[in-house]
């Protein structure tokens, strides 16, 4: 049994409670690993390591260019070790070793494309309407960062929130989610490889009450950026406002896959599957709403049930294995909550509808789908975070935007079509932060990701993300030799 330690100003350290606790493989359902128990008096340290590293450390006076070549190295590194790293994160999460092995080998692109960024960000020099000023503007850094990652994807979000922050100039602190910090803790180690100086990059585990809300709280961090659930996230908001703190949210779903009539229903099938199944469903763009046009919903039904058939749930470090296991307890019980009210609401469910019997450790929930649908049932309306598929008919095109919109959120929808007009029509009038047309799943770090309503605030990834961790100051000097006018009137 390996015990991890936290990352802090560049070395491995107990944590000061000198507390671990467990962390179980979802797989297996035993213990594989202790992990640190992290308190305020470790985020403390961290913070004031990042801090310093940002006022008085190397990476104060590190060019951009300098910046962005260690970020490029950590990127290498990355990709070195993206076979590793994948199948630690499968140890910790559960999640198919083929998706998390391609996106640790698709991981890198964040920290090139951002690195590329590090030296690109430029101030303007400003035609100003004052004959006698000359003014220009600068970015810099908003200071130190706290990253509190989920535990479905724990190290794409690490590229997704601190590839910008460092391309940005910040320094970061990083509160992994109890259930899945080994991956985290193992990845800092690159971190010092690559050439980034010590505090540039700090990883505190432990709980959300005791580390998470800390690092909330600390006075001397000054943006707060988080990945999970919209009611965790509206309590860091809150608490984050009381120090007047920068936040980026990006948070839950509940997202319309939506699919005509006309649309190539192989393809549409298939990204129906994607969009709930894959990753047992812990997903926040997860299209748990399936809206199908009448004409077509009972047959692409048959269809979906026929592909629910033939997935293989079991290991997820075999090829093979199309479902893994939950990946934590409080997650399995929930889901199988959910499978309960909607059957007590009216629901038909048609496959599935209880855990896998027959494997390791028990968290392993059948592929369900239910029938008999509305909108208005919690089935509907509330995040499940699982392998849970709600099936609603609609009319035309009024009707799918209607429904696919009425929910509090808004982070992506998928549209399945050949109609290009309609595509754009669906495209603009569906409140969410991305919308995939013929395809569903897809990102990139070109990309920007994030969403709207209940589903966050920010953006993540694509250009505009490195603006999340810049401040902008204005800067005006007075070229006259002139004697100043009056100094109670506003020049």
């Amino acid at each position: 049994m390996k015990t991890f330690q936290h990352y802090i100003d560049g070395a491995y350290v107990d944590p000061a409670g000198g507390e671990w606790f467990d962390s179980a493989d979802p797989y297996r359902g035993e213990v594989w690993a202790k992990m640190p128990r992290g308190t305020e008096a470790d985020i403390d340290r961290a913070v004031a390591a990042a801090k310093a590293a940002m006022t008085t450390g190397p990476w104060a006076s590190m060019t951009p260019s300098a910046r962005g070549k260690a970020m490029r190295k950590l990127g290498d590194l990355v990709a070195e070790n993206a076979d590793r790293l994948a199948e630690l994160e499968v140890r910790d999460n559960g999640k198919l070793l083929s998706e998390m092995a391609g996106q640790m080998r698709y991981h890198p692109e964040w920290w090139y494309y951002f690195a590329g960024l590090a030296d690109k960000v430029e101030g303007t020099v400003v035609p100003i309407d004052k004959a006698d000023h000359f003014a220009f503007t600068t970015h810099e850094p908003v200071g130190v960062v706290g990253a509190l990652t989920a535990w479905n994807s724990p190290l794409l979000f690490i590229a997704w929130k601190c590839a910008p922050a460092l391309a940005a100039g910040c320094s970061v602190v990083v509160k992994p989610s109890e259930f899945t910090s080994a991956s985290t803790l193992e990845y800092a180690a690159l971190t010092k490889e690559a050439g980034l100086p010590d505090g540039v990059f700090n990883v505190v585990a432990g709980f959300g009450a005791e580390a998470g809300a800390a690092l909330v709280a600390h006075k001397d961090v000054a943006k707060i950026t988080f990945t999970g659930s919209d009611r965790t996230g509206a309590m860091i908001y809150s608490q984050a406002a009381k120090g007047i703190k920068r936040v980026s949210l990006e948070l839950g779903g509940k997202s319309p896959n939506i699919v005509f009539a006309d649309a190539d229903l192989a393809a549409a099938a298939s990204g129906a599957v994607a969009g709930i199944f894959a990753a047992t469903g812990q997903t926040c763009v997860a299209g748990s709403r399936l809206l199908v046009q009448n004409s077509i919903r009972d047959e692409f039904t048959e269809r979906l049930v026929e592909m629910a058939r033939t997935a293989k749930i079991g290991d997820p470090m075999e090829a093979d294995t199309n479902i893994g296991p939950v990946t934590t307890e409080p997650q399995f019980k929930k889901i199988l909550d959910y499978i309960d009210i909607a059957k007590s609401e009216g629901a038909n469910c048609i496959y599935g509808g209880g855990p896998a019997e027959g494997l390791p450790g028990g968290q392993f929930v059948q592929p369900t789908i239910f029938t008999n649908v509305s909108n208005e049932m919690r089935i509907a309306q509330e995040e499940v975070f699982g392998p849970v598929l709600s099936i609603i008919g609609f009319e035309d095109e009024v009707e799918a935007v209607e429904v696919g919109n009425d929910v509090i959120y808004g982070l992506a929808a998928g549209v399945w079509t050949k109609d290009i007009g309609r595509a754009v029509r669906m495209s603009k009038a569906l409140k969410a932060g991305t919308v995939w047309i013929n395809t569903y799943r897809a990102v990139s770090y070109m990309m920007p990701f994030g969403g709207v309503k209940h589903s966050g605030i920010g953006r993540e990834s694509g250009v505009g993300a490195i603006r999340e961790y810049l401040e902008t100051k204005s800067v005006w000097i007075n070229t006259s030799d002139a004697a100043p006018g009056n100094p109670f009137v506003l020049r």
